[in-house]
């Protein structure tokens, strides 16, 4: 052997050295974020509501990974033969199948044990496939026919599925439908790999079954598909055979014949042993991630609930300490309490500590943002404070005749003041929800996206309306 062909040699095999230790190191780091993020999912009751199964699904991914499983889900119409391709990939009739239509009714499931045996014209025995060196396993999948009855359903089914298990393998059994088209497009989204396994390709004279299988390769899939992944099999050939009856009179017999699908097997072993542990981290950080987006969505959607209702609670108290006091000053000192009372609230709400200057320091920043509001508030603080005071000072002297303009001035400006506690709350709350940053804007535009946003017009009607209630009582 000569030195060139040594050296390309040796650094073939540092290659895959470092190909095998970067796929340990991922599939570790896959463990661990899924184990932690188990761990640290932080729900109240009322937010796991409806996520239960979710919540389960990412402990059996765990276990998946503990356990080094590969999970490998046959998908395709009634009658194209999946649980007889699956059967024939065990080695054994596991999967039920049928002259009837739709036999498969709910997702079956079976160990694939292989034993050492030669495939296809390779002169290696190829062993049962191990992702950690021992204790690993293949689970093959069966899956009702995708154009059984409860289209919508089998379709939620089948796509669910298809973002946990590690490797689609699509069966058909002649030319591509529009429905398989269909059920195959949805299928690819789940960013898998995926084989495309032409079944019954005994049914075909050679000629019509190559004509078939460069029709799909070059018409069909040619978008979806790339043409190493298409595999031609007959997993339950039918053989007919002529034989002699009782009498000597020639008959013609069909019987099952030998599984064609060495060329699967090899396929997908080659694909499992080559990326197999890659594939099993990878795929499971990318359905924890999806679980975990809608764990965060609904502890968002919730928080989001509480905070307007804490947000309305202080617009409202805020309106009425302003309204029912008639000294400008202490209005004032009375709605920057209240201020910052709501943002200390909503900071515990998003589980964000704030101390009570912080909260002050931000109530700055949202008030010099406000623009528009808070002068306006500051003018009718100002203005209408002194006239309130006025009014309510000559209540004794005209008889109560004062009392009328005295509560019109006072629900005026209580409104402006709930309308700007509203606004600092919406801004707070967005400003929490974003893990306590603006994020990529300025807090003035963050502050005009939410006044834009706002009809201040209705909620001061509202405040009006309410205040007058609560002060004519």
């Amino acid at each position: 052997m000569s030195k060139e062909t040594g050296d390309r040699s040796e650094l073939e095999e540092a290659l895959i050295g470092f190909e095998e230790i970067t796929a340990e190191l991922n599939y570790r780091q896959a463990q661990n974020s899924l184990r932690s993020l188990i761990s640290n999912i932080d729900l109240t009751a009322e937010e796991q509501e409806g996520l239960e199964s979710e919540i389960d699904r990412l402990a059996q991914m765990l276990d998946k990974l503990e356990q080094s499983v590969v999970q490998i889900a046959a998908f395709g119409m009634v009658g194209r033969g999946k649980s007889s391709l699956l059967n024939a990939l065990v080695g054994q009739d596991i999967f039920p199948t049928g002259a009837l239509h739709g036999v498969t009714r709910t997702i079956d499931q079976a160990n694939w044990k292989l034993t050492p045996e030669q495939i296809a014209d390779t002169s290696e025995n190829l062993q049962r496939l191990t992702i950690t060196g021992q204790g690993g396993e293949i689970q093959l999948l069966d899956t009702p026919g995708i154009d059984e009855v409860n289209g919508e359903a089998r379709e939620a089914l089948a796509c669910d599925l298809a973002h946990r298990v590690d490797l689609i393998l699509f069966i058909v059994s002649g030319d591509i439908t529009q429905v398989e088209h269909r059920a195959l497009s949805k299928l690819r989204e789940a960013g898998k790999p995926m084989l495309l396994v032409f079944n019954k390709i005994d049914q075909y004279p050679e000629a019509d079954r190559l004509a078939i299988y460069q029709k799909i390769k070059e018409e069909r899939v040619r978008e979806l598909i790339s043409p190493d992944e298409i595999i031609m099999v007959a997993a339950s050939p039918v053989e007919v055979r002529g034989v002699k009856d009782k009498t000597g009179k020639l008959k013609v017999e069909r019987v099952r014949g030998a599984s064609q699908v060495e060329t699967l097997k090899l396929k997908i072993l080659e694909l499992l042993d080559r990326e197999g542990k890659s594939l099993v981290a990878l795929n499971s950080m990318l359905f924890a991630d999806e679980v975990n987006e809608q764990l965060l969505q609904r502890k968002l959607a919730i928080r989001d609930r509480a905070a307007n209702a804490l947000i309305n609670q202080g617009m409202m108290l805020k309106a009425m300490t302003v309204a029912l006091n008639p000294v400008t000053a202490i209005d004032l000192f009375s709605g920057a309490v209240i201020d910052v009372g709501i943002i200390l609230s909503l900071s515990r709400l998003y589980g964000i500590n704030m101390t009570q200057a912080g909260a002050v320091q931000l109530l700055k920043n949202i008030a010099l943002s406000m623009g528009g509001i808070s002068a306006s508030e500051l003018l009718a603080t100002l203005g209408l404070s002194s006239v309130k005071g006025l009014l309510g000072l000559t209540v004794p002297a005209t008889g109560g005749l004062s009392l009328a303009p005295y509560l019109s001035v006072a629900i005026a400006q209580g409104g402006v003041a709930g309308v700007s506690a509203y606004v600092i709350g919406q801004v707070t709350k967005t400003y929490l929800a974003n893990g306590a940053s603006w994020g990529e804007q300025s807090p003035k535009v963050v502050v005009k996206k939410i006044l834009d946003s706002l009809d201040e017009k209705s909620i001061l009607n509202r405040l009006k309306s309410e205040l007058r209630a609560k002060l004519t009582n």
